[in-house]
């Protein structure tokens, strides 16, 4: 593959990628869920500190709990998976550095959104944080530690329809050299 087709398919992912809330309830297979995990691990983060960490959930009988104390994620019911993304604060590495750990995990979650397109995966981004209720409630049922701020849980899985991507360009949005 010549550079050209490379930047295609690479593009072509990219404005492929949809949220995916409707699954049919298949099993993920390890092999796929390691291509996802290492895809957000690859993920740039401020100073390199990578401040994440990654709950793969693939036992359906947590996938409930965590559909039934979520009431954003109620597509994790039919999901074959799901990732947790996670953070710690690091502002302690470096003294009055500014803690970067919820922009990291964010772009980690884009990594791990863009790799299961693909891979022919669906998937969508459900937030936790910042709302300390449904942090409290992923704390709960997966045993996180205190000093672990859930971030965002990604319901995984085959999709049950052929969704469309939205073309989200609004050049109305672009300003050229100055505001």
């Amino acid at each position: 593959m010549n550079m050209s087709e490379k930047l295609n398919s690479f593009l072509d992912v990219i404005f492929s990628r949809k949220s995916v809330r409707s699954y049919t309830g298949a099993i993920i297979s390890k092999n796929d869920m390691e291509i996802l995990l290492k895809a957000g691990m690859a993920a740039p983060s401020g100073r390199n500190e990578q401040p994440w960490s990654f709950i793969a959930v693939t036992v359906p009988v947590i996938l409930e709990k965590l559909t039934e104390g979520l009431p954003y994620a109620k597509m994790l019911k039919k999901a074959g998976a799901g990732i947790v993304v996670c953070g710690q604060s690091v502002t302690h590495s470096r003294p009055g550095s500014k803690d970067l750990w919820d922009q990291d995990c964010a772009a980690a979650t884009e990594n791990i959104l863009l790799a299961a397109e693909a891979i022919g995966l669906g998937a969508v981004w459900t937030a936790l944080h910042p709302y300390h209720d449904r942090q409290e409630t992923v704390r709960r049922i997966l045993n996180v530690p205190q000093e672990i701020f859930p971030f965002c849980l990604i319901p995984i899985g085959y999709s049950t329809w052929e969704e469309q991507p939205k073309d989200k360009f609004d050049p109305a949005k672009v300003h050229w050299e100055v505001w």
